[in-house]
């Protein structure tokens, strides 16, 4: 074996030698005396001496359970879904269309029950229209309660994570209800803050205030209950002009990124593609006896300031990264809900204030953010930081988005994007729980255009959708 070290081989002992003591382990026990690896205080002490004992290898039961997920196409939900079904759970997906590799990814899931079909209706809804600030940009059409219904047929679990495609709050409730009906034994829904709640001098960001209204209505009807908080994606950051997380490619190569965030407040943060998953999967694992009774968790694994991120970024991509305080640019046309929400972001994080301290904080709650990243690494211990990000991800995002700066190391140009130099085309956004990121061109127009997610339309990435 070359290259093998005498380390490496003498820690494999000869295989006829493991059958011969697999074997003989029975024969072993029938001797009142005979020496065993084990020791008497602890039957694991010696587990790992293999040279002594292996025993016979016990037959892993695959999990009986079916977990119902929706938005199956998001980072979150896809990251739970590889993780779930590779350990042998069922699982029951809602995907608004099977177009995107993402949504290919899970189609051709052999554990995974797809439903396709949008979650609200055009029949008008059986409420007044709301306000699209409250609910989703979509407010006030109906609820697609059948499709609902039948993704919770024999499931046990569920992972939610609504997104403001039709009214937010009703379609929560409505999941909530059909999760109740159904029996689900332990449901966690991906959540966010309503600031408001915490402070009446904050505002509220209509998009998570949302979320916040849904939790509440889990907790009035009793289910059995885990709220996620998600930190900031990692994967918002792009050189494309998309607002708040734009990494603004300069003529030098450099990167600017410029958000009305405190430069010197901790931020909490999180690879939603890479860790969201493993995190979801060991909370299920633990259950409800330790996660359950409504319990809040925030899901991030890093407490990085602004200029901290930018450092890390930097080191990450082999770039300089330089952050900016200052307001939120917005360069091309975007949802009015999306722009109710950056403008009462930009209200939270008042421009004026110079004291970090005195920022809010992400979660709204302080209890809930100090637990960053402690609680999320007794979940996950595996997680991918900022700087692995950047190095290892981001450019292949980049490229994939169609642009080229990656492949132009010799000029230090900013590459292009769709013909258009330095990223400066037209594009749609969407909204990222959690995650702030941009949201999509108003669906109101064309039903058929309706995307939940930012349509990636790069040479490598074909027609791919990120949701939340």
């Amino acid at each position: 074996m070359a290259g093998a070290s005498m380390t490496e081989l003498s820690l494999r002992p000869a295989a006829s030698r493991e059958i011969k003591i697999a074997n003989s382990a029975h024969e072993e026990r029938r001797h009142k005396h005979s020496r065993s690896s084990y020791s008497e205080a602890s039957p694991l002490t010696s587990r790992n001496n293999s040279l002594t004992f292996r025993p016979a290898k016990r037959p892993m039961p695959s999990p009986d359970k079916t977990i119902a997920v929706i938005n199956a196409s998001g980072r979150q939900a896809a990251s739970f879904i590889r993780v779930a079904t590779a350990v042998g759970y069922h699982v029951r997906a809602q995907l608004r269309n099977s177009e995107g590799v993402v949504a290919t990814e899970v189609v051709t899931n052999p554990h995974v029950k797809v439903l396709i079909g949008e979650l609200y209706t055009k029949e008008p809804s059986e409420k007044p229209a709301v306000d699209v600030t409250k609910n989703g940009p979509i407010s006030g059409i109906g609820v697609n309660h059948a499709l609902i219904s039948e993704l919770f047929q024999g499931a046990q679990l569920a992972f939610i994570n609504t997104t403001f495609y039709g009214d937010e709050l009703r379609i929560g409730e409505a999941l909530a209800d059909a999760a109740k009906k159904a029996g689900v034994q332990h449901y966690i829904y991906s959540s966010m803050p309503d600031h408001k709640a915490y402070n009446k001098d904050w505002p509220s960001l209509p998009l998570w205030a949302s979320k916040h209204q849904v939790e509440e209505y889990v907790r009035k009807i009793g289910l059995p209950a885990t709220f996620v908080y998600t930190g900031i994606y990692n994967n918002n950051f792009t050189s494309l002009p998309y607002p708040l997380f734009c990494t603004d490619l300069q003529p030098d190569g450099s990167w600017v990124w410029q958000a009305p965030f405190h430069p010197d407040a901790k931020l909490p943060w999180l690879d939603a593609e890479h860790d969201v998953g493993p995190a979801i999967l060991q909370i299920f694992k633990d259950g409800v006896r330790k996660w359950g009774g409504g319990k809040r968790i925030a899901l991030a694994y890093e407490m990085l300031t602004p200029r901290e991120a930018c450092r890390v970024f930097s080191r990450g991509v082999g770039r300089p990264v330089r952050y900016v305080r200052g307001p939120i640019e917005i360069k091309v046309k975007i949802p009015e809900g999306y722009r109710c929400q950056l403008e009462a972001l930009e209200e939270l994080y008042d421009l004026k204030n110079n004291d970090p301290a005195k920022q809010p904080p992400y979660f709204g709650d302080q209890e809930l953010e100090d637990s960053c990243p402690k609680v999320a690494l007794e979940l996950w211990e595996g997680p991918r930081g900022l700087e692995e990000y950047a190095r290892e991800v981001f450019p292949l995002e980049e490229q994939a988005n169609g642009l080229t700066w990656m492949l132009e190391e010799d000029d230090g140009g900013g590459g292009s994007v769709n013909g258009h130099a330095n990223g400066n085309g037209n594009g749609v956004y969407h909204h990222q729980n959690g995650g702030l990121s941009p949201a999509q061109e108003h669906p109101d127009s064309d039903a058929d255009d309706d995307d939940d997610g930012l349509v990636m339309k790069g040479r490598k990435r074909d027609e791919e959708e990120w949701l939340a």
